[in-house]
């Protein structure tokens, strides 16, 4: 070990210090404004899409002025990396996704990118070169708000997902994830397979989406488990009839269905309790006309528990409970599950380690389940994955109103810059 590592060793930064708190509000600034469309409707960038493309040019700019090396792979994951002294070690990378949901904040996803590019920027600039290769990522797709799939970015990464297969999806246009992915300049027959196989570890920093960090008052959040996830489309058929003039006891009304098993629904997940959730969250009825009995209604319903065996239980009773339902009430029905995800604990090493710098940095801190899907969920199988949270104001994500103050975005990226520090210049394994 030389002498000039044992003296910068001991240098550390300070939470909210002004540096990172600076530079991550101005490329969260500068990156809104590829946006789709004016600031007061929020963000929209789709995957592939011209916002889209800009943002992640713009992202591969900054890295460069970072002093990264910037470079895109074959479905437009963007990875800014920092070489280390041993090539051969395998990388610590940290980062998020870059696409947003319709309408949605500017924080969700872009944070982890903004802190990641301004901590690796704030070591090179303190530490000089890593021991082991540092890399920020800007994942192409996580939201599934184009495309139906989700995570195609961190899918492509981990082996989720093979690039050649974005045929089989089109968005609601008709365009294919080939076709959107090909003119956007990707997808290109010549190029390698996307799957990364050379992480030591990974490290997601990211806004919590929720209301638990300001209602406990802690200012970091550090994630045990993301929850597993359950997603159904349900069709209830009954028989559209006139409003006025079809009797109570003779009518098979979708919609009537379809609110008893949404009211059963919040009744059951209210008795099993936490960190259970389920949520119909998207109904259509059909004719949809005021003085027409709906003859049928879609929906959705999304169930979500941090235990593998309680999320299928209650699964299991919710299906038995929807059937039950449309049976009594003379209903056709039908049940398609199109997203199945279990629990992922996460790294309890790396957990332990960044509470420890929190501790250090005197930032209270909360062991905490997610209760939404991340691309970091993706990585366990490959490498040691850790998530850190920061408050959302009021909980609110996914909308314009999302916000995070300047200072508690300092907050995190102090805990991801010493954690990243700890991975990559100490000599000893993540």
């Amino acid at each position: 070990m030389s002498e000039d590592w044992q003296e910068t060793s001991l240098e550390m930064a300070e939470p909210s210090g002004g540096g990172l708190r600076d530079e991550i509000s101005r490329l969260l600034e500068e990156l809104a404004r590829h946006g789709g469309g004016p600031a007061e409707a929020g963000v929209t960038r789709l995957l592939y899409d011209s916002a889209w493309s800009g943002g992640q040019r713009y992202l591969a700019e900054e890295m460069r002025a970072a002093g990264l090396e910037a470079h895109f792979d074959n479905v437009g994951n963007l990875y800014g990396k920092l070489p280390g002294r041993d090539p051969a070690l395998p990388a610590v990378l940290t980062g998020s996704h870059v696409d947003t949901v319709r309408h949605g904040g500017k924080y969700d996803g872009a944070y982890g990118i903004a802190a990641g590019i301004a901590a690796l920027a704030e070591l090179k600039r303190k530490f000089g070169t890593p021991l082991r290769p540092l890399e920020v990522a800007s994942f192409c797709e996580e939201e599934g708000s184009r495309f139906p799939l989700a995570y195609w970015g961190s899918g492509n990464a981990t082996g989720r997902y093979e690039w050649r297969s974005g045929g089989e999806y089109a968005d609601s246009a008709g365009t294919t994830l080939s076709e959107a992915m090909t003119a956007a300049g990707f997808g290109l027959p010549d190029r390698d397979d996307c799957r990364r196989s050379d992480l030591a570890a990974f490290v997601e920093l990211h806004i919590e989406q929720g209301m638990v960090l300001e209602y406990f008052d802690k200012r970091i959040g550090i994630v045990d488990t993301i929850v597993g996830q359950r997603r159904y489309a349900v069709s209830l058929e009954g028989a559209a009839n006139h409003a006025g003039t079809t009797p109570m006891t003779l009518r098979q009304d979708a919609m009537t269905g379809a609110a008893e098993i949404a009211v059963k629904l919040e009744s059951l997940a209210s008795q099993w309790g936490e960190p259970l959730v389920a949520t119909v969250g998207r109904l259509e009825a059909r004719p949809n006309t005021p003085n027409v009995i709906a003859g049928s209604v879609d929906f959705t319903i999304d169930i979500r528990h941090a235990d593998e065996w309680k999320l299928s239980a209650f699964s299991e009773l919710i299906l038995s409970e929807v059937e039950r339902i449309a049976t009594r009430r003379r209903l056709r029905f039908a049940v398609k599950p199109w997203l199945t995800t279990k629990p992922v604990p996460l790294s309890a090493a790396l957990a332990a380690r960044t509470e420890a710098i929190c501790r250090s940095l005197s930032l209270p801190c909360k062991r905490m389940v997610s209760g939404a899907g991340h691309d970091a969920q993706l990585f366990p199988p490959l490498c040691p994955t850790t998530m850190i949270f920061v408050p959302s104001r009021a909980g609110i994500s996914h909308s314009p109103q999302e916000y995070t103050s300047p200072e508690q975005l300092a907050d995190g990226a102090a805990v991801l810059f010493n954690l990243l520090y700890e991975l990559a210049y100490k000599e000893q394994s993540p």
